[in-house]
């Protein structure tokens, strides 16, 4: 079990890993998706905030939260608050955020491996909702369950 530095959430039928620097959006992207899919009648659920526990479950990535921080998500400005929570996911996603500079205008399908799991992944850029989450959205849509 690997320890990493990431927000998940499930969103409709997918579990989603957000990972980035400190202060890169994780939590205000997770809580801006779960909002997205809770408004069009979808299931969205918080996984887990900063820290995760990850590991290969039959060639799947699994994502948890440590048991002292389960069911809790830092708000900016506010810290720590309780959120309803699953207490697990399959992740199916992985999104990465990166300085708004860096992110390339199209991108190519591309997997990060993880705990030995290799995960579709986008990078989009760091600390912009707006254009993070149509993107995201958009990459769901098209995302197989087949694992490779």
């Amino acid at each position: 079990m690997l320890n990493i530095h990431g927000t998940a959430l499930l969103a409709g039928d997918r579990g989603i890993l957000i990972v980035g620097s400190s202060g890169a959006g994780k939590t205000t992207l997770a809580l801006a998706l779960i909002e997205h899919f809770s408004l069009r009648g979808k299931f969205s659920r918080l996984v887990g905030d900063d820290q995760l526990f990850v590991e290969d479950r039959g060639g799947r990535l699994v994502a948890h939260a440590p048991s002292t921080i389960a069911g809790l998500v830092e708000i900016p400005g506010l810290g720590p608050r309780p959120v309803a929570h699953e207490p697990a996911a399959i992740i199916d996603l992985c999104i990465r955020l990166i300085p708004a500079a860096d992110v390339e205008r199209f991108q190519d399908p591309t997997r990060e491996d993880i705990a030995g799991c290799g995960v579709p992944a986008i990078a989009v850029a760091g600390r912009d909702v707006i254009a993070a989450l149509p993107a995201v959205v958009a990459v769901m849509k098209n995302l197989s369950f087949r694992p490779d």
